[in-house]
């Protein structure tokens, strides 16, 4: 069967990957693709928000299955254009994937719902904002309502730091809304559940780091690494999570017309200690397609065949497949451009990634890469790898992670130096 996968990031290279890899699978195309997906899927260069001329694609070549990574191809209604035309894809509806493009409609149904999440209130204007940030204090935390590419959350811990968070959101962000949460404490987790509409199949939970620097310090970011499975929650711990946290938002979102279909990541803080657990989870946010960077870590732990879930998603398959998992450890480390996260120098040349990825135990994921006009492969945007070590322990797969990221030569590169530790 051939499949599109929509999408340029190193999210869309692990399912191209992952699925170039799987039986029944002749053909994997991707839209727009990057310089290293073009090894594993024939690269169609169409943008993801360009909906029209991907499903133009998707008829003329016959493609079975379309998978949908980024957020911004689900706010153009790729899904709802897509299935109108009875082609088969997986993914949220335009309409249930404002969990994820807003922000306050999530915390709205988070309640409704009864989920456990911090308390909020919303704002559509900075000056009641301000007097209300000056009334409460730090810490808070402050959200863009809209997609901001992960670089729309302020957790502020210092009141003056409040005055940079106004700046972004009513600078560069322009943001019309802002949610203002109260500050959680803890450790946060990355829990991710497959859903064709009515049921739920939890993915292998992990966890992220979004801060740029190491020990949780500087600007978040998209995220700078992961770690599949993390040890921050037990399996005891995720039942508890999708009975309360990914189970009542289905039946919510059944009940309001808009049905969900696709990946719920469910961003979760977890307390420290264990006595308040699980009862003291609490949901951060929603997203609702894979994550990146957990995905990375997360497929190349999945031993199962990856087609009959994204299948079952899209409606294709009635029956629930069986999910299977590698016994082994997974670390993804990013390489990010000189400047990122706030400005992002593009156009150096990153050398050593084939040399990395012969490192054993080592997958590298292209992100933001091209090849320029003399064939070498340079950084297009922010993120431009995902180095990810597998191995028998946390600490054996961020040794092999690590040993490939000291081979990539990037000038001024950011890369975190604690993933997993």
């Amino acid at each position: 069967m051939k499949i599109l996968v929509v999408g340029s990031g190193a999210r869309e290279h692990a399912l191209c990957w992952r699925l170039a890899r799987s039986p029944g699978v002749t053909e994997v195309l991707c839209a727009p693709g990057n310089a290293g997906i073009a090894a594993c899927a024939e690269i169609v260069m169409i943008a993801p928000t360009a909906v029209g001329d991907l499903l133009s694609l998707a008829k003329e070549r016959g493609v079975a299955l379309t998978i949908v990574g980024p957020e911004v191809a689900l706010e153009a209604g790729i899904v709802d254009l897509f299935e109108a035309h009875k082609m088969p894809i997986a993914g949220p509806s335009k309409a249930a994937a404002m969990l994820e493009t807003s922000k306050s409609f999530a915390k709205e149904v988070m309640v409704a719902a009864g989920v456990p999440t911090a308390t909020y209130e919303v704002f559509t204007s900075e000056a009641p904002l301000r007097e209300y940030c000056k009334r409460q204090g730090a810490p808070l935390v402050l959200k863009a309502d809209g997609l901001a590419s992960g670089k729309g959350v302020f957790v502020i811990q210092h009141e003056q730091d409040f005055e940079d968070a106004f700046a972004s959101l009513f600078g560069s962000l322009k943001a019309e809304r802002v949610v203002v949460e109260e500050f959680l404490a803890g450790v946060e987790v990355s829990c991710i559940f497959a859903s064709n509409g009515e049921d739920l199949i939890p993915l292998a939970p992990a966890h992220d780091y979004k801060r740029l620097m190491d020990e949780d310090l500087g600007p978040n970011t998209g995220g700078m690494g992961s770690v599949c499975p993390s040890p921050r929650i037990s399996g005891a711990e995720l039942e508890w999570i999708q009975e309360r946290c990914a189970a009542p938002i289905l039946k919510e979102m059944k009940k309001r017309g808009t049905p969900f279909k696709g990946f719920l990541y469910a961003g979760l803080m977890v307390p420290t200690d264990p006595a308040q657990r699980p009862e003291g989870i609490r949901v951060l946010e929603y997203n609702t397609r894979l994550g990146d960077p957990e995905c990375q870590s997360i497929l190349v732990r999945l031993a199962s065949a990856p087609v009959e879930l994204f299948e079952w998603i899209a409606g294709v398959r009635g029956e629930k497949p069986t999910v299977q998992w590698s016994n082994l450890t997974s670390v993804c480390v990013v390489v990010a451009s000189n400047g990122y996260p706030e400005n992002v120098i593009t156009g150096d040349e990153i050398v050593g990634a084939e040399l990395a990825s012969l490192v054993p135990g080592v997958v590298v994921f292209h992100a933001a890469t091209v090849r320029n006009e003399r064939g070498a492969l340079v950084c297009a945007g922010g993120r431009t790898l995902s180095i990810v070590g597998i191995g028998e322990s946390r600490e054996s797969a961020r040794r092999s992670a690590y040993k490939a990221v000291d081979m990539i030569q990037l000038r001024g590169n950011r890369t975190r130096r604690d993933i997993g530790s």
